[in-house]
């Protein structure tokens, strides 16, 4: 009788009519055999095989895979890399690490070794390796937006992945967003500097007089050190105001006589004996001479007192004039030095700046405009464009119509100026159709101008205020802690001085 037989699990065409080997089996052939695509991973079964050789095979996968495989161990993540797709890479460190043979140059590479589990350690973020490990898997160097671009490129600079592998998309993505994140952190380093003083109180070590440097230097720069210093920097900006108001009332018809004159007179020498007077103190408690010349807070206080000075040397001057010159001459110089001192009067008015040495908000305004110098010179470069094209335009319009005022092309700059801001005073109007054309274009083209930079520089002012603002209450936090911390440990030294002097009183 025939015997049984079974078919062939693979329906490969690649087998021969009539080859019965291949296409059929008995079923204890059946029983052994194991398609070629699983006898690597299935073993045949049996109950009385040794223990030891499945913990003699365990100890043998390792390092039969270690020979095309590296594993590398990664703020303790493990990942198994092919030799093969690491080598395809040199220049990286596991490209090196795959081709190099020298022991020596391997250990160089990674932080430590385990022989026994032949595993390379690196104390570096595992998070991020899993973007360099999916690079050696299919070539491309994946970003992800939630990832610090600073820490991304430190990690691929130490693997020697260069970011060129990236994608297009994303590598200008990520170079917007890395060149964001440089320029933040510039500007925070350049707002810290605009609130910290010129000089540190660790600068008077050491130096003549040190610890008397050092106390005026507390009452004249750092408000929140003491309540002197507090009343000194209210006084500070109590006498600008003073000052400001004085200079106004002084042209004032009611006190153009002799008494209103006095008064302001002896108004304008007590604000400039007490702007004197803060000028010295900051100039013996500044450490570097050269340095406290180059600062232009120092610069405008030095403005805010030499206008008292120029005006009584000329008019010493102008008394010696009148002993040796004739009465002729002695007129004009009157009239030449009256210039000169009401020129020199005026300067007066930048006094008011002394008061962004002790404001926020004008600390951030100039801090805004320096920063966006930019924008504020392509600002005053599209005002000129339009105020010499719409200008030229009028002129060439309205000069033929009798009696205008465009009679030539400066003559239309004030009309043009005055349009484009939006003021519109109406001295100058055009007359015909055209040229109302022409101020109607001139006028929209002022409206986009003036509403473009407006948000910019809102936008930054405002960030730059919030985050000088927070820096000063910081450092005036800072500071009340470190007196609190200082006031206790003084109390407990007094007490604990008590406590010892109470025994020798007994005694």
């Amino acid at each position: 009788m025939r015997q049984l037989e079974r078919r062939r699990a693979s329906l490969s065409a690649g087998l021969k009519i009539g080859d019965r080997r291949g296409c059929c089996q008995t079923l204890e052939e059946e029983d052994v055999h194991i398609p070629f695509a699983q006898e690597s991973l299935v073993k045949q079964w049996s109950s009385m095989q040794n223990v030891m050789d499945r913990n003699q095979e365990k100890s043998e996968m390792p390092l039969q895979r270690s020979k095309y495989f590296l594993n590398i161990n990664v703020g303790g993540t493990l990942f198994h890399i092919a030799c093969k797709a690491a080598a395809r890479y040199p220049v990286t460190r596991l490209g090196k690490l795959a081709i190099y043979t020298d022991p020596t140059k391997k250990l160089q590479l990674c932080d430590d070794y385990s022989v026994q589990k032949n595993e390379y350690f690196f104390d570096r973020d595992p998070s991020i390796f899993h973007y360099i490990f999916h690079f050696y898997r299919s070539g491309v160097l994946w970003i992800m937006d939630e990832m610090c671009p600073s820490n991304f490129v430190e990690e691929i600079e130490y693997w020697g992945v260069h970011l060129k592998y990236s994608q297009r998309c994303c590598r200008i993505l990520f170079e917007e967003k890395q060149d964001e994140l440089s320029e933040n952190l510039k500007i925070q380093k350049e707002l810290e500097a605009e609130l910290e003083p010129l000089e540190s109180a660790e600068q008077f070590e050491g130096k003549c007089l040190g610890q008397f440097r050092k106390m005026i230097w507390n009452l004249i720069e750092n408000p929140y050190s003491s309540v002197p210093a507090k009343i000194i920097a209210v006084m500070s900006s109590l006498f600008v105001l003073i000052s400001i108001v004085g200079m106004t009332l002084s042209t004032v018809e009611e006190m153009q006589h002799k008494a209103g004159k006095q008064w302001m007179e002896l108004l304008e020498m007590v604000c400039a004996i007490f702007f004197t007077s803060e000028y010295l103190m900051r100039l013996i408690s500044s450490s570097s001479f050269k340095k406290f010349l180059r600062a232009a807070l120092n610069a405008v206080d030095l403005v805010a007192i030499l206008p008292f000075y120029i005006q009584i040397l000329f008019e010493n001057l102008d008394e010696g004039d009148t002993l040796y010159h004739e009465e002729l001459h002695q007129m004009e110089n009157v009239s030449k030095l009256g210039k000169v001192l009401k020129l020199i009067k005026l300067m007066r008015i930048f006094r008011i700046l002394k008061l962004a040495r002790h404001s926020t908000g004008l600390r951030a305004f100039g801090f805004t405009m320096r920063q966006c110098y930019q924008q504020v010179c392509c600002l005053l470069l599209f005002i000129a464009m339009g105020v010499f094209t719409f200008s030229a335009l009028m002129h060439s319009v309205e000069h033929d119509v009798p009696g205008t005022n465009f009679t030539s092309i400066p003559y239309a700059w004030w009309w043009a100026a005055v349009s484009l801001s939006t003021v519109g005073y109406g001295d100058t109007v055009p007359d015909t159709v055209l040229g109302r054309m022409v101020a109607f274009g001139c006028i929209s083209f002022g409206i986009i101008l003036n509403g473009m930079p407006i948000s910019i520089l809102y936008n930054k002012f405002s960030d730059y205020y919030a985050k000088l603002k927070a820096h000063e209450n910081e450092t005036s936090l800072s500071l009340k802690l470190s007196r609190r911390f200082r006031f206790k440990e003084r109390a407990l030294r007094k007490l604990s001085e008590c406590c010892r002097a109470e025994p020798r009183c007994h005694r």
